[in-house]
């Protein structure tokens, strides 16, 4: 039984870590570590886990408790991905840094980005995997497939909705829920953060037309839903781009394309390491519907998935369940 430990185990995407590796048929809870919360019961942090008799550890335990060929898990932002990563790698164990510490070539160093339906193999063999967001994973799984038709695109818009977990846990009045409620907020307009991750990654995959990115937050909980439009400069038409999906994912176990002209549908994805994508065409314009669990494939899900593979697990290992318990 491998071991995982957690660092920065308070947040939302720990949560959904804890929960989803306590389920795991062939990894075991290690460490769940945190500077803000140490030594609270797990269930007293976060209700949800009331069946987790387990105690958030102080920092710096997980370091000195991790083994050779272990499992780290870093939630906790940037500063403490860089500050930590260093010491675990020399211990000799695997990690898996949910922030952006490492996604951008230009800090990667030795780090895989964490795409696993364009990376699966430099995952496998990876000691560092740098785990994508859920407004980057929601992006690419609509624009990575497209590279054969690139020469056809003349611009991509991508106008993406985020719930209100994405923000993080850390309490900000911009997250309050009478701030968010009866409203779409749309933020970034000179620039957001995730969008040279999302551009590094959609030139690497070889889809070279300008992509302007657009993030909003909705009054949902949990949740990812990314219209991409597909700006043409040649004829390009839906029955091709659904076919480059069809041809690019057929051995992704996660990836569902919808046939028929429908959007997904946000609740079918909590809980789940799934994403949905559903094509429509008008006026000329390609427009691809992404949905995701942003806590999910978004982020801790997408983590296990890595995981999986460094481990040389089957990548759905899990993983199966196809919806939340409510």
């Amino acid at each position: 039984m491998i071991t995982a430990h957690i660092i920065g185990a308070s947040g939302y995407a720990a949560a959904e870590l804890i929960r989803l590796i306590d389920r795991h048929p062939s990894v075991a809870l290690g460490v769940l570590e945190s500077r803000s919360s140490a030594r609270m019961a797990v269930a007293d942090v976060f209700p949800a886990l009331p069946h987790l008799h387990l105690e958030l550890d102080d920092s710096g335990t997980a370091l000195a408790r991790v083994r050779a060929d272990d499992v780290v898990f870093i939630a906790g932002g940037r500063e403490l991905a860089r500050e930590q990563t260093p010491g675990f790698l020399a211990a000799g164990a695997r990690v898996i840094d949910l922030s952006d510490a490492f996604r951008l070539e230009e800090h990667a160093g030795d780090a895989v980005f964490g795409f696993p339906e364009r990376y699966r193999a430099q995952i496998a063999a990876a000691r560092l995997v740098a785990n994508p967001g859920c407004y980057v994973t929601a992006a690419l799984l609509a624009l990575v497939p497209l590279a054969p038709l690139s020469d056809r695109i003349a611009s991509v818009v991508i106008d993406a909705k985020s719930g209100i977990t994405g923000a993080g846990r850390t309490p900000a009045a911009a997250s309050m829920f009478a701030e968010v409620d009866g409203d779409v907020r749309a933020y970034g307009l000179t620039g957001h953060r995730h969008g040279p991750e999302i551009v590094q990654e959609a030139r690497a995959a070889g889809i070279a037309a300008p992509i302007v990115f657009s993030p909003h937050v909705v009054p949902l909980r949990r949740g990812i839903l990314a219209d991409v439009y597909l700006i043409p400069k040649a004829p390009l038409g839906r029955a091709e781009v659904l076919a480059a999906y069809e041809r690019f994912y057929g051995a992704s176990p996660f990836v569902t394309v919808f046939r028929d002209i429908r959007a997904p549908y946000l609740p079918a994805l909590e809980g789940t390491n799934d994403a949905h994508l559903g094509v429509a065409e008008r006026e000329g314009v390609v427009q691809v519907l992404c949905a995701i669990d942003n806590l999910g494939k978004g982020a801790a899900g997408q983590a296990v998935q890595n995981m999986n593979l460094m481990l040389g697990l089957p990548e759905e290992l899990g993983l199966d369940a196809r919806t939340i318990a409510r």
